[in-house]
């Protein structure tokens, strides 16, 4: 569902990407250490290892595109539904938003002008709207699977058509091309129905196995005393799947791409020849090392670049809780 720059006018764009912002800052505010004498600033050293190594595993995870039968088209999971799970939902809008940034700048992987977008559509739409409004209420803080499986599948699919009509809206009202409103969506929401059916069963059996064997890990049972041994075991997995299962990835369109292949008369869209547009593409040519994830080991790399930044932000927490 990553929108290219192709598809998102300036407008659109700065509108997206003022909300995105306003939002990732309202959510490092209340991860914020809180004041007085009961404030507890290492806890927030705690989470953020665990923001880490689940944010390499998701995107690991997202990697894996698997296809959607009788269709032509695939899908990967988005891990909004997972990380607010197990982070809370305004730690999840950072962790994911932090995995779409590295996917847009080091493969190209999404348009740069259209980041704002893809954090909105994918990070706010699943961790801030369909975690709290479908997830919670069915999940509860009930322990049984039959509930969490259920509470992932729901959410997982409302996520996934929040963000199928966002997208279509974002396209629609960017003005810069022939795709119809009715006749995208009527393509969008069917084939995000189905991915989000697909992401619905991995997150639920996922959530299951923490709830089975690791249910501290769980966002309101947390136990602050996390041992360094399941952090390096999600690490590990998330080494492991970005190494290996990625290999055996679908290699047929995503689900935007195969709806705007049967919306559009030519689904070659190229990017407007505005400044906005060339700058954007300038600055993400610069940056993306490894476009298109054109090597085997570009699963190998995301992950430890979000396992670096994960150990760089707590070392710079327990410098700053030394100095106060």
């Amino acid at each position: 569902m990553h929108m290219s720059d192709a598809l998102v006018s300036p407008t659109a764009a700065a509108v997206a990407g003022t909300a995105s912002l306003l939002l990732l800052g309202t959510a490092l505010r209340k991860l914020r250490p809180a004041s007085g004498m009961h404030a507890a600033p290492e806890a927030n050293e705690r989470i953020v290892p665990l923001m880490g190594v689940t944010g390499a595993f998701v995107f690991a995870a997202q990697m894996i595109n698997f296809a959607v039968p009788g269709t032509g088209s695939s899908g990967h999971i988005v891990g909004g539904i997972l990380l607010s799970a197990i982070l809370g939902p305004w730690a999840a809008l950072l962790t994911l938003s932090s995995v779409l940034v590295l996917q847009c700048l080091l493969f190209a992987d999404g348009g740069l002008l259209a980041l704002g977008c893809n954090i909105f559509n994918m990070a706010v739409l699943s961790c801030l709207a369909a975690y709290p409004l479908v997830y919670r209420p069915i999940a509860g803080r009930s322990t049984s699977p039959g509930r969490i499986f259920a509470a992932s599948l729901a959410a997982s699919v409302a996520g996934l058509e929040l963000g199928a009509l966002a997208v279509t809206a974002e396209t629609v009202a960017s003005g810069i091309t022939a795709l119809p409103f009715g006749r995208f969506l009527l393509f969008m929401l069917p084939i995000h129905l189905a991915i989000g059916i697909g992401e619905g069963i991995a997150t639920g059996t996922v959530l299951c196995a923490v709830q089975r064997y690791r249910p501290e890990l769980l966002a309101g049972r947390r136990n602050e005393k996390q041992t360094g041994k399941t952090l390096a075991a999600i690490a590990l997995a998330a080494l492991v799947v970005g190494g290996s299962f990625s290999w055996i990835a679908s290699s047929r369109p995503d689900g935007l791409e195969w709806s705007i292949e049967r919306t559009a008369a030519d689904p070659e869209i190229e990017a407007q020849p505005d400044g906005a547009h060339r700058t954007a593409a300038a600055l993400q040519q610069r940056t993306a090392a490894l476009p298109d994830y054109d090597t085997s080991a570009a699963g190998l790399v995301g992950c430890g670049v979000i396992l670096l930044a994960a150990w760089g932000g707590t070392r710079l927490l327990r410098t700053r809780r030394r100095q106060a």
